[in-house]
């Protein structure tokens, strides 16, 4: 069997290691294709170090652009490599636009997508990424959701193959798995993030003193902050509420400015604005090992990304998200996430805090989504 998966994003390198490292136990043929939508090696090439990830077979460069430039090359360059390949089945993972180009060129060239992180909904079609996720969806073989939420939400739109009522799987059942419909078939495998979690939590316990070292910062004596969202970095007026929020929190705030965000700090005069203040740091992108060692040791953390929401809730750390909705909706639920609105708008509707309630793990499987995903694979190929 012949696997090809496509990733381009930092969000993605952390999805696809714990796939990696099961389809590599298999023996099985994988194929990895790198679109270059993150080219900064801060933002790609770490992670392929740090996380075990082999060298890509194919690396698109393809860089930057509007959302059809940059989804239109990748579309172009992928169908030639797949047209040369030949694979039993395309992997793609979450939202981006590396994500919509690889599900489009496979669909078109009559090869099995297989969507890992499939069901999730923010409903707002203002967001790329909302369009990207559902229209993979419906071009995909294998919708393989993350939790019982995301199958939920695909009952809802009318997909009607789904395996045990969208409970996560036993993956000693796979191997009995049977489907006479020609309706892509939805599983809830569990979250390959938490996977990763999991494995690494040993290594992280003794990251967390290095890095709390090298940034002079106690634990839970410091807010950690990330925001690269286009709705609030590319409106100066966004960003500038931004940085007086935070400037009026009584601790310290490690920042770690992504690319495009620094761009617009840049771009609308803003670096000053953060220089005046005596709280904020701003620190280059780091790689996974360093970011989940500040998620780990915060007082909370200050987002507008699905994954750290993610994240910081299986870490146990409250989070303020810079959204007015979110796909985790799993977090908001147990009072471990709150929303605060793009630009951090309705950050004073949030306080104080209640008390969260415990943490469900388990709504994110059990640490073994790259187990079954490799299971189910097999068994349908």
């Amino acid at each position: 069997m012949k696997v090809i998966t496509i990733v381009g994003a930092r969000p993605q390198f952390i999805k696809v290691a714990p796939v990696s490292l099961e389809l590599r136990a298999k023996n099985i043929k994988n194929i990895l294709v790198h679109t270059g939508q993150h080219y900064d090696m801060r933002m790609s090439d770490i992670f392929f170090k740090e996380l075990n990830i082999p060298e890509p077979d194919y690396h698109l460069g393809v860089g930057s652009g509007s959302h059809g430039t940059q989804t239109g090359r990748m579309l172009q360059a992928i169908e030639v490599i797949l047209m040369k390949e030949k694979p039993h089945w395309v992997l793609v993972y979450g939202d981006t636009n590396s994500t919509l180009a690889g599900a489009l060129a496979a669909v078109k060239l009559r090869i099995p997508v297989v969507h890992i992180e499939a069901g999730l909904r923010s409903y707002n079609f203002n967001v790329p990424e909302e369009i990207n996720r559902r229209l993979t969806d419906h071009m995909s073989r294998l919708l393989l959701c993350p939790t019982k939420q995301a199958v939920d939400n695909l009952d809802k739109e009318g997909f009607t193959n789904i395996i045990d009522n969208g409970e996560l799987i036993d993956i000693k059942s796979i191997v009995k798995l049977h489907t006479v419909s020609d309706q892509p078939v939805t599983i809830n495998v569990g979250d390959v993030m938490y996977d990763l979690l999991r494995k690494t939590d040993h290594i992280i316990d003794k990251n967390s003193i290095k890095i709390l070292h090298e940034y002079k910062i106690e634990k839970g004596e410091y807010i950690l902050a990330t925001i690269h969202r286009a709705e609030n970095t590319d409106y100066k007026e966004h960003l500038e509420n931004i940085i007086r929020v935070l400037s009026f929190l009584e601790y310290r705030v490690i920042w770690t400015l992504h690319p495009r965000t620094k761009n617009r700090l840049e771009e609308f005069d803003l670096i000053k604005d953060i220089s005046r203040t005596v709280n904020i740091q701003t620190i280059n992108p780091v790689g996974y090992k360093d970011m989940i060692s500040l998620q780990k040791n915060a007082k909370f953390v200050f987002t507008d990304s699905g994954g750290v929401q993610k994240e910081a809730y299986l870490l146990g750390v409250p989070c303020l998200t810079c959204r007015d909705e979110t796909e985790w909706t799993e977090t908001l639920e147990s009072g471990w996430n709150h929303l605060i609105g793009i630009g951090a708008s309705q950050l004073k509707k949030c306080f104080p805090f209640g008390t969260p309630r415990n943490i469900n793990h388990k709504v994110y499987g059990d640490g073994s989504a790259a187990k079954r995903i490799i299971k189910i694979l097999i068994e349908y190929a």
